[in-house]
């Protein structure tokens, strides 16, 4: 329901107005003054403002400057019985919609508060609206004919108009928030947002905010009221990446919106009521987390309402032919360049590599066949040398014997170094520290290695 601000000293006009606004739908609130007008808008986010000029204790310029510099995207209407020439450039220079005198038509004052709100639905909606239809094409980027995912495709389709939460769970890069999309997209809240969060990639210091918006005020750098993603998604999908990662804090307030359909902003007063289907993903296990104490129960049983269990793609290597044609035709048209052809050797060694990055880590690798591609067929040697693979002995020219005019002792052990550090880099998806680790080196000698052999990029 859209929220209303009514300001104006004249009793009999405000309570007018509030009577056909509150019949036409509307939630109002009224303000006698600009001074109690100023009040409501630092303590909540309206919709749409209407208020008189002229007022004692603060007018409607006032009034106007409050609310732009608290909540930007709230339309205002100012009304007045004195209009000028001045003070209508002067309102719409500070950023009113529309400038009415009195008198005035309920009709006409009716149509314009209809095109303000539409305005405003418009301005906080369509930017994301056009990103994300121009993406969606239902199934289009969910590829796979295993039985693994025709199973998936099969719930999704389903599923798709239930209004039940959805448990999305599978390793890093099976492609969960495709899933997530193509539910929404295939459902009847399609023409309104999708909204995608990753809850580990945001503090939890500013989780809340992102979540639930904030008013002005209530934290250091809050200079403005700001909505929340479940207030954008309002009548669509939020999809809650990596909820596992979630404090105790954050999952107390989600399980309120999902039992109650209904927040408080950061420092807010008012409850603020939503309509979204919440569709959530994780790779760890929540079972577990349940039974240690880091995940709340029931707040996972409410998000677990339908489970829709991703494969990892060396449980499905039927589809990586698929999966290799659709990215590299993909990057290929992006690149404006020609389509890459993978020998039978090439796509021997995709079909036997590990992929614990899953999709992911052969969409990235189709994207450098793609970058790095010469007009030359794809070669085996070249795909082990795009996923940095430690290769066998054989593989790596190192002779099963010492050969009778020697060999390079130190440039081939280098070899076998330089490749043991990227395999360790692919398989903790370039994170140093963890690699470190796994070769049971410290930091700083891992560190050396890397500057020795040249080795660049990945993070801390």
């Amino acid at each position: 329901m859209e929220k209303i601000l009514v300001v104006d000293d004249e009793r009999g006009l405000r309570e007018v107005m509030s009577i056909m606004l509150k019949r036409a739908g509307y939630a109002v609130t009224e303000a006698s003054d600009g001074e109690e007008a100023i009040g409501h808008v630092g303590k909540e986010i309206f919709d749409l403002v209407i208020t008189d000029l002229r007022m004692p204790k603060a007018d409607g310029m006032a009034v106007l400057k409050a609310v732009k510099s608290t909540s930007p995207e709230t339309v205002v209407l100012v009304i007045t019985a004195f209009a000028t020439a001045d003070s209508a450039v002067d309102a719409m220079k500070q950023g009113a919609y529309d400038y009415l005198t009195k008198p005035f038509q309920v009709d006409e004052v009716q149509l314009i508060i209809r095109n303000a709100l539409e305005k405003r639905r418009l301005s906080t909606e369509n930017i994301l609206l056009k990103r994300e239809m121009a993406s969606q094409s239902s199934f289009a980027q969910l590829v796979g004919q295993s039985e693994g995912m025709q199973k998936v495709f099969d719930v999704v389709r389903k599923v798709a108009d239930a209004k039940s939460n959805v448990l999305i769970c599978g390793e890093s890069g099976t492609g969960k928030e495709l899933v997530a999309r193509a539910i929404h997209y295939n459902s009847a809240r399609s023409p309104m947002p999708f909204v995608a969060v990753n809850c580990s990639a945001v503090p939890e210091t500013l989780l809340e905010s992102e979540l639930f918006g904030h008013m002005k005020g209530s934290f250091t750098g809050a200079m403005a009221n700001k909505a929340g993603l479940f207030e954008v998604a309002n009548g669509g999908t939020i999809f809650l990446d990596e909820i596992g990662d979630t404090t105790p804090t954050i999952q107390v307030k989600l399980l309120r919106v999902i039992q109650e359909r209904e927040f408080r902003r950061v420092g807010g007063t008012q409850d603020v009521k939503v309509d979204v289907r919440i569709v959530a993903a994780t790779n760890k296990n929540l079972e577990k987390a349940v039974a240690d104490g880091s995940f709340r129960e029931d707040l996972y049983y409410r998000l677990d309402v339908i489970p829709i269990r991703l494969p990892p793609l060396r449980l499905r290597t039927g589809d990586i032919p698929l999966l290799v044609k659709h990215f590299l035709e993909k990057f290929s048209q992006d690149g404006g360049k020609a389509v890459p052809v993978l020998t039978s050797e090439a796509m021997h060694v995709l079909l036997g590599h590990e992929w614990r990055g899953n999709v992911r880590e052969l969409e990235n690798l189709m994207e450098r066949v793609v970058t790095f591609s010469s007009g030359t067929p794809v070669s085996d040697d070249d795909i082990r040398g795009w996923l940095h693979r430690v290769l066998s002995p054989q593989q790596q020219g190192v002779p099963t014997d010492l050969p009778e005019d020697g060999l390079d002792l130190e440039g081939l052990i280098n070899g076998i170094e330089k490749n043991l550090l990227l395999k360790a880099l692919e398989r903790t998806m370039w994170v140093k520290k963890k690699a470190a680790r796994l070769l049971k080196l410290n930091t700083r000698s891992f560190r050396y290695r890397l500057e020795k052999y040249a080795i660049k990029g990945g993070r801390d």
